[in-house]
């Protein structure tokens, strides 16, 4: 296990565990964070032994979003010392969010302001029915911008737009009638939750699901034109010529497993 300072990494296989390790502050985070944090991502993204990525948060909550001393800093800082902290935060989001590895948030407590965009960057978000989730940063007189595109990919627009202008929290029961997490467990059935969907992410080639990772990206919000349709068979006409896929296709009809399942 190697011990960062707000951050803890544990691999098990090809599963590496990330988590969020300020409890005291219910994993708040500052700057520091977010640069530990953005950097243990970019390390996984190079790293071809790992299968899968679950984000997590020590104790009793997932993440509360930013830590009260960061906020009070950054209301000393000038609008352009501002628009750097922005752009590190818009820097971890958009690296979980294209992470080409699958990822898995298992949401343990409260997930609030920029904890909520981290759940929405995950492609699996699961649950404890304890959880409660929230865009609070208008009750700060700010608004969640550089997670806005994540949430409202998550969730749309209708209910985003709810989200953001109220700035209420929500039940993890809510979340998941949005979309903002796919499954809500009783606290207790968390782990065996999470490992089931990783499980799941095991069986698929890693290469295919990186590319099924892009795809989703890439086509939402297009128009299904004929620029579509020929980017799509270019898709898949490049993977089946590729040797994971040859060796996806030869375990199938020989009835074993392929070689990425242990």
């Amino acid at each position: 296990m190697t011990q960062l300072s707000c951050l803890r990494e544990q691999r098990d296989g090809g599963v590496v565990w990330l988590t969020l390790n300020r409890p005291e502050i219910h994993n708040a985070f500052d700057d520091r964070q977010i640069a530990e944090l953005t950097d243990a991502l970019e390390h996984l993204a190079r790293d071809d032994g790992v299968r899968a990525v679950v984000l997590t948060g020590a104790g009793s909550s997932f993440s509360a979003g930013a830590d009260l001393n960061w906020m009070r800093r950054t209301a000393t800082y000038d609008e352009a010392e501002n628009l750097r902290d922005a752009k590190a935060l818009a820097g971890l989001m958009k690296t979980l969010n294209e992470l080409p590895r699958p990822t898995v948030a298992r949401v343990n407590g409260a997930a609030l302001g920029g904890g909520t965009g981290l759940v929405a960057c995950c492609d699996v978000a699961i649950a404890s029915q304890q959880a409660v989730f929230g865009t609070t940063e208008v009750r700060l007189g700010i608004i969640p911008a550089v997670i806005g595109p994540y949430v409202i990919a998550a969730v749309g627009v209708r209910q985003a737009r709810r989200l953001m202008l109220t700035g209420e929290r929500i039940s993890a029961a809510h979340a998941a009638r949005i979309g903002l997490v796919h499954e809500v467990v009783p606290p207790e059935r968390l782990d065996a939750a999470v490992e089931e969907v990783v499980s799941h992410l095991l069986k698929g080639g890693p290469h295919a699901i990186a590319a099924a990772k892009r795809l989703a990206r890439d086509l939402a919000g297009r128009p299904i034109d004929q620029a579509l349709i020929d980017d799509t068979a270019r898709r898949i006409a490049t993977l089946r010529v590729a040797p994971e896929a040859r060796e996806g296709l030869g375990a199938f009809l020989e009835k074993r497993r392929p070689g990425w399942v242990a």
